[in-house]
């Protein structure tokens, strides 16, 4: 095994056989002055994944350091990314998921350079395409800037979780070596480990398009956990504790923030439980009115003919958000 690595590459998988490869293979190919691990991790996956992470493990086994498990551990409540982030012997930690990918071969190099260049930088991150499952055809874009920019807490907070791509993310592993108690009970691991980041350093974007990740894979953790009206219900929930909890953790030092981002959660809660006539009330009216006047006929259309709108229930998601 790499000795002395400078980045650890981390991936977690779950049933991830069809892309698995595209990963690996992005991540072979970076170009870089430095040593790097790549940490592998499958959580009991039932299609070929275990296969396909042994093929490379045998090919490259200095640089390729899988674990797999037998059963299940995110079924049983365990925080599956400690396993990789734990046993992580780089000074960087760079993230990708099993169904996304790289595209850039100089991505590690170039994130490394910046933040050796920035030692107040906890992790950087960059552009990235969403892309179809299977075909690759791109859907859209995200770019949070024009430009290389700093991101403030509040700009964290405020973007949510559509602000980054998770597989842009790379953190120095020293400035975010204890992950905070309200990272640990989250529900979701990319969003509230920005905002630990931000806690730790800066939070600096780069403006380079350098990965890609899938939307529409079946099996994916938004098909899973948030396919029906009452696992929704119980996500938007947990998202407002997850607030509530980074308030007192921070000592309401972001306060105006955390709690315009806890309102838009109780918002799609409120939706979600057909609620429509509370979402136009309080302050959940301010985000109602900030929605499009096309926005805002969907949302009449589900409160009349709930019946018809059902088919734009996985709309709802990406469109309020």
């Amino acid at each position: 095994m790499t000795t002395n690595p400078v980045v650890s590459i981390v991936c977690t998988s779950y049933n991830h056989g069809d892309y698995l490869a595209d990963a690996i293979d992005s991540f072979l190919m970076q170009e870089t002055t430095f040593d790097v691990e790549i940490l592998i991790y499958d959580d009991a996956s039932t299609d070929h994944s275990p296969h396909v992470i042994k093929q490379y493990e045998n090919k490259y086994p200095s640089l390729i350091n899988p674990i797999y498990q037998t059963h299940n551990q995110y079924s049983k409540g365990v925080r599956v990314e400690l396993f990789n982030h734990n046993r992580a012997q780089g000074k960087y930690i760079a993230v990708c998921e099993g169904d996304d990918y790289w595209t850039d071969p100089y991505k590690l190099q170039k994130q490394v350079d910046y933040m050796e260049a920035h030692p107040s930088c906890s992790m950087t991150v960059h552009a990235a395409d969403r892309v179809l499952s299977d075909k690759k055809k791109v859907l859209s874009t995200v770019r949070p800037a024009h430009g290389n920019a700093v991101f403030s807490m509040e700009r964290v907070i405020e973007g949510d979780g559509d602000l980054i791509a998770t597989n842009s993310m790379v953190y120095s592993k020293e400035k975010i070596a204890v992950l905070a108690p309200f990272y640990l009970n989250a529900v979701v691991g990319d969003y509230p480990l920005v905002i630990l980041a931000a806690l730790h350093g800066t939070v600096d974007y780069l403006d380079d398009n350098m990965s890609a990740y899938r939307v529409g894979v079946k099996g994916s953790w938004t098909e899973r956990e948030l396919a029906t009206s009452t696992k929704r219900i119980n996500h938007y929930h947990h998202m407002e504790e997850m607030f509530d909890e980074i308030n007192e953790y921070t000592h309401f030092m972001y306060n105006d923030a955390l709690t315009k981002a806890k309102n838009r959660y109780q918002f799609l809660r409120l939706l979600d439980q057909g609620k429509f006539k509370e979402i136009k009330q309080g302050d959940h009216r301010k985000i109602y009115l900030e929605l499009s006047m096309k926005k805002r006929i969907v949302l009449e259309m589900k409160r009349y003919f709930p019946t018809i709108t059902n088919t734009l229930r996985k709309v709802k998601w990406k469109m309020i958000r």
